[in-house]
């Protein structure tokens, strides 16, 4: 592929801002710089480097985000900062079919809500992940301002009613971490779902974070505000991702 391509796929600007970045000198592959927009680069295992810069080429960007608190999961924040500034232009930059530019979230995190955030220009993949009736479970840590009961956890694996939908709605499986502490796993996502069933059985969500999707876990190792590329073996996995295998189940 033209390098000249190559920077325009990754959202390094328009095509003739790739091409000036390259006549520059400002590109460099294999420690070697490029000065030809037309020169014929190997994408496989592709690293190079813009402006000193290292990057990796995707042709397809999958990510994970360590979301931290007060950030938005907007384009346009209305309040907090938005979580798109937490990446690199290129990442907002690349170029879509659709109308919208760049990396996507994959659902939404509430603006006080922490963990594990996914973001990808996939739509497929967009699709293929929020879709229903695939199931896809995603836990979350929860503390409660009251003691968690029995009968209140029994009320959440059974479903309960919130206001905007007749049909209950029920977590996947529970784990009590402690009388104000509960692991909570859901596979649907509704619209500040987990706030909602815990008030819906009398408590209240004091703190919420998301550490696991599918069987893709939050890192120990990625602080928040930080993100890292999916690893191939992450991203196939995600795509095989289904709740149909949960037991509902409870552990204290």
């Amino acid at each position: 592929m033209r390098i000249e391509e190559i920077l325009y796929t990754q959202g390094f600007g328009t095509r003739r801002v790739c091409a000036g970045l390259v006549q520059q000198g400002f590109v460099t592959v294999s420690g070697s710089p490029i000065e030809d927009p037309g020169a014929d680069v190997e994408t496989e295992g592709l690293r190079f480097t813009v402006q000193g810069a290292e990057w990796e080429y995707h042709e397809k960007a999958y990510l994970m985000l360590h979301k931290p608190a007060g950030t938005e999961c907007s384009q346009k924040p209305s309040t907090y900062p938005s979580i798109y500034t937490l990446l690199p232009s290129p990442l907002r930059l690349r170029p879509n079919k659709g109308a919208v530019q760049g990396v996507q979230a994959i659902g939404r995190l509430d603006q006080d809500t922490t963990g594990l955030l996914l973001l990808t220009d996939d739509g497929q993949f967009i699709h293929r992940m929020g879709s229903p009736k695939h199931h896809v479970p995603k836990v979350y840590e929860v503390t409660t301002k009251h003691p968690i009961d029995d009968s209140q956890v029994a009320r959440l694996l059974a479903g309960v009613v919130l206001d905007d939908d007749p049909k209950p709605v029920r977590a996947a499986a529970c784990e009590l971490a402690g009388p104000l502490h509960l692991s909570l796993t859901l596979t649907e996502g509704k619209y500040h779902q987990v706030k909602r069933m815990l008030a819906a059985v009398g408590n209240r969500v004091e703190a919420l974070h998301r550490s696991r999707i599918g069987m893709l876990a939050l890192p120990d190792d990625l602080p928040p505000g930080q993100w890292r590329w999916l690893r191939p073996e992450e991203v196939e996995a995600l795509r095989n991702a289904r709740g149909s295998h949960l037991v509902v189940t409870v552990a204290r």
